[in-house]
């Protein structure tokens, strides 16, 4: 059993870090904290999409006098690219929306903003 999780212990990583962000996320009151909790989760995926995608002893895909087999996957590495500007953008956005609630209600405590409703 140990032998098995230290052998994927990226996997392992991943799901571990993902559980305390999803911790974040419902245990914790505090917008920013929610959605640090996200960013966290964000991250484990990340991590388990790259680890995924590894190809040990690969080379890359490119064609010509010393390529060899197995080739790694680039498709994975652009996913994870294109995730990391798309996650940043969210938390600009989400960071200036926690802001406009602060200044309007006074603020970022979920259960409080509840009983202003």
């Amino acid at each position: 059993m140990i032998r098995a999780l230290w052998a994927n212990i990226d996997y392992v990583a991943s799901v571990v870090l993902f559980l305390i962000g999803l911790y974040a996320v419902i245990a914790k009151n505090n917008l920013i904290k929610k959605f640090m909790g996200i960013n966290i989760m964000e991250t484990a995926v990340f991590a388990l999409i790259i680890s995924v995608g590894t190809v040990r002893h690969g080379s890359p895909p490119i064609m010509g006098a010393g390529a060899r087999a197995p080739f790694i996957n680039p498709l994975p590495q652009a996913l994870i690219l294109t995730g990391i500007v798309v996650a940043v953008s969210t938390t600009a956005l989400a960071l200036s929306l926690i802001i406009r609630i602060y200044r309007q209600c006074g603020t970022i405590e979920a259960d409080e903003l509840r009983r202003l409703e």
